[in-house]
């Protein structure tokens, strides 16, 4: 008779267990780790050659034109921010939180519409830039007008990303960015050639618009820009607040440029981005992240709730000690001579600025950890209220730093207030979870539907 207990521990529901079996917990941690893993690795591999792509256009566009015109290619590109932040907050900031890991033909249903309404966004924002640009006239007005011309390619293109990411398919959205950074190559020497900002920012859309054609053939659909009413119907309840939460975020970096232009000049503009782009490596890290760390954490939540806090820590603590680490080597460890080889005449004003930009980077990488949290709780009025502070904050700051101290003290400005508001995301993180810990403890246990694996979901 075998006795239970016995001293190798190796009695299981009663019966001995095989030596050096692992337990069954075991094994399916072991590959939900593994799973993991390579969902971050994707998106970090995507972001990796998005980011550094767009480090290479920076850095190529800097040594081309030097700080002043690179302060006007500098406020086509924070424009573009904005309005890319709209189209995810309507059309893909919904569509993460709410397919994914669902049923491959609902996801195809939803990623119609979203693209759709990414691609309607960028007519839209296509038309205003274009006769905003008309009407300012002169070098700002020019670089808008080419804007405007890539606009609806670039959004489009932005939205099959984050579709590919909602199915857990990430090596796909890693494809469609190779093949705009293989596309960019040619169109840069072409640009080159011409010497302008207005060439420069259509070889940087030109080469995205072959990248949104393919991401077409990636999924064999098409955008479905009729479906925008139906998809904004749906989604208002995150939609609208997401695409607010957006738009103020980026709202507030390209208010800021233009002041610090209005105040202090484009140099400064240009420096101000000179000193960010010496953070683009870190930056593809960040911004990897950010494209999984949603979908991640809302897996977290529906898995193991109790986790969730853990998660957002250490993603926003690892974020923030990365940042510090590669801002302090550039800082430090970057001779002048190396900074002048890559940024040109760039280097010097923005050398000055590198201190405070770090700390900046670091704050918005303990922003991320509490971000992920609150958008897998779909908590969007306690993110809305965050993010409107901490943007507040970080307008106001950047302007007054600016007013003071030009370029340099916008930028402190602007790291004051970005750990200012890191302080009030955490804080609504924890006011939710406290939310959630009260709704599990008095709600009934209910049916737990199928879950649908990315790893398990087929595209055609």
């Amino acid at each position: 008779m075998t006795q239970r207990g016995g001293h190798d521990g190796a009695v299981r529901d009663g019966g001995p267990r095989r030596a050096g079996r692992r337990p069954l917990s075991s094994v399916v941690m072991s590959r939900s780790v593994r799973t993991t893993a390579g969902r971050l690795s994707w998106g970090l591999g995507d972001q990796a050659v998005s980011s550094l792509t767009n480090f290479a256009v920076g850095i190529f566009v800097a040594r081309s034109l030097g700080v002043v015109d690179f302060g006007v290619f500098t406020l086509a590109w924070v424009t573009y921010g904005v309005v890319l932040n709209v189209s995810r907050g309507l059309a893909t900031d919904p569509l993460v939180v709410r397919f994914s890991g669902v049923a491959a033909e609902s996801w195809r249903a939803a990623v119609s519409r979203a693209s759709g309404t990414a691609l309607l966004v960028g007519l839209v924002s296509a038309a205003v830039s274009v006769l905003a640009g008309v009407a300012l006239g002169g070098g700002v007005g020019v670089a808008f007008v080419a804007l405007g011309l890539v606009l609806p390619a670039l959004l489009l293109q932005d939205s099959w990303r984050f579709a590919f990411f909602a199915a857990g398919q990430g090596r796909r959205a890693f494809a469609n960015d190779i093949v705009w950074a293989v596309a960019l190559v040619p169109a840069l020497v072409l640009a080159a050639g011409n010497g302008t900002v207005f060439g420069f920012v259509l070889a940087w859309g030109a080469s995205g618009a072959v990248a949104a054609v393919y991401g077409c053939v990636q999924t064999r659909l098409l955008p479905r820009a009729a479906g925008t009413r139906q998809w904004l119907g749906q989604q208002r309840d995150l939609g609208s607040r997401y695409m607010v939460e957006n738009v103020s975020n980026s709202g507030a970096s390209q208010l800021r440029m233009y002041g610090v232009g209005a105040i202090a000049g484009l140099a400064d503009v240009g420096a101000i981005r000179g000193a960010e782009l010496l953070l683009g490596p870190f930056l593809a890290l960040l911004m990897g992240l950010s494209l999984v760390a949603v979908p991640e954490a809302a897996r977290v939540l529906r898995r193991s709730p109790h986790r969730l806090p853990l998660f957002c820590s250490v993603l926003g603590g690892g974020q923030a000690a990365a940042a510090l680490v590669w801002g302090l080597t550039v800082l430090f460890l970057v001779p002048d001579s190396a900074g002048r080889l890559v940024l040109g005449s760039v280097w010097e004003p923005a050398s000055a600025l590198i201190l405070p930009v770090t700390l900046s980077v670091t704050g918005a990488g303990v922003v991320a950890g509490a971000a992920a949290g609150l958008r897998a709780l779909g908590a969007a009025p306690r993110s809305l209220r965050a993010q409107l502070f901490a943007s507040s904050a970080y307008l106001t700051g950047g302007l007054a730093g600016a007013a003071v101290a030009g370029a340099l003290g916008a930028t402190w400005g602007s790291a004051l207030a970005m750990w200012l508001g890191a302080a009030v995301w955490w804080s609504q993180l924890r006011a939710g979870l406290r939310e959630l810990e009260t709704t599990v403890s008095t709600d009934p246990p209910v049916a737990v539907p199928p879950r649908v694996d990315h790893e398990e979901m087929r595209m055609p």
